[in-house]
């Protein structure tokens, strides 16, 4: 099987679309590697896994399925056979009966990281200012304008769903730990990639 009978599937975190896989899909794309970017809605886990799995079905062909952040356990929770390989980048892994909240908050926050809660609707926003003091401190003030203009909120539904046997422990798993996160701490990107036998690349990106 070839790179190019393979089909990437990236899955955006919360407070984020489809649009934030913008500098991997071109590079990907280039080398020929046929990419689709997932929309979630973020309103549920449940809703969030159903998309995934209708743009799934929308694509011929073995997968490798890459999530960010939150996308983590979404990417964990399907049961698509096109999927070979997950691909971790800085995302949350729980594992069986664990929720996304729970795996979140098992250490201490960044101290730029901000802090969380639903608004009148019941949703969890971003605040601005924490887009450039958490989020994506790297960005260049032009790509932080968009990110906070677009961001798309997050149910707490999403996070307090106890997750089914993880994908992850029948799939072969790589996990980018980004060293520098600050909404998803060092140490609990590597005990979660250590708990799921993932293989890890040496180098660092800044995320």
């Amino acid at each position: 099987m070839s790179p190019n009978d393979v089909s990437v599937v990236l899955v955006h975190g919360a407070w984020a679309d489809g649009s934030s896989w913008a500098k991997i899909i071109a590079p990907l794309a280039a080398e020929g590697i046929k990419v689709v970017a997932a929309p979630l809605p973020l309103t549920s886990f449940r809703d969030d896994v159903a998309a995934l799995d209708r743009t799934l079905e929308r694509v011929t062909g073995p997968v490798v399925l890459a999530g960010h952040a939150y996308a983590g356990a979404v990417i964990a929770a399907t049961r698509s056979e096109k999927v070979r390989a997950l691909v971790y980048v800085a995302a949350l892994a729980p594992d069986e009966s664990e929720t996304v909240a729970d795996v979140f908050y098992r250490t201490a926050p960044h101290p730029q990281a901000p802090k969380l809660a639903p608004d009148g609707n019941g949703l969890i926003y971003l605040p601005e200012a924490a887009f450039a003091a958490a989020f994506a401190p790297n960005a260049s003030q032009e790509e932080l304008v968009v990110l906070a203009s677009v961001q798309r909120p997050i149910s707490p539904a999403c996070l307090t769903v106890a997750m089914e046997r993880p994908l992850w422990k029948d799939r072969p798993s790589w996990f980018l730990v980004a060293e520098q996160d600050r909404m998803i701490v060092q140490e609990t990107q590597r005990f979660m990639a250590e708990r799921m036998k993932a293989r890890m690349p040496s180098i660092t990106r800044r995320l």
